[in-house]
């Protein structure tokens, strides 16, 4: 079983939200490698969303339309829709966390990804540590 110990958060530089005649929300972004599991989307309520795909990747959507913020953040549920060129490769349904602020915290790697390093508990929690043994010099 392989662990991550860090989140890697890729900036979708291109995406539309499209809004269905009940108000419903979709969302076209780039496919992904690997199902997403317990996505979740948050959102500042300004102008960036967090798309949590699963422990691993988040995708981040900045300058959120102004039109599109009320909407957002009253939804409780959107549909992501990931495409490979103009093929749909899944579609999925995720809850909306409206949040106070997005934080992100790491070291820029490329232009459009970011690593962040969790934190001692996160490595200790997805390591399944039942004990903890100190030593050394205090």
């Amino acid at each position: 079983m392989e662990n991550q110990y860090y989140t890697i958060i890729e900036k979708q530089d291109f995406y539309e939200i499209i809004e269905n005649k009940y108000g419903e929300l979709a969302i076209f972004i780039d496919t992904r490698a690997g199902s997403p599991v317990n996505p979740v989307l948050e959102f500042d309520g300004k102008e960036t969303a967090l798309l949590k795909r699963d422990e691993r990747l988040a995708v981040r959507l900045d300058k959120i339309d102004p039109e599109t913020k009320n909407v957002l953040a009253e939804s409780e549920f959107v549909m992501i829709v990931e495409l490979s060129g103009e093929l749909v490769e899944r579609v999925y349904g995720v809850p909306v966390e409206n949040v106070e602020e997005i934080v992100f915290i790491g070291r820029q790697t490329r232009a459009d990804e970011m690593v962040k390093a969790k934190n001692r508990n996160d490595v200790l929690k997805a390591f399944g540590a039942i004990k903890t043994w100190t030593g050394g010099n205090k």
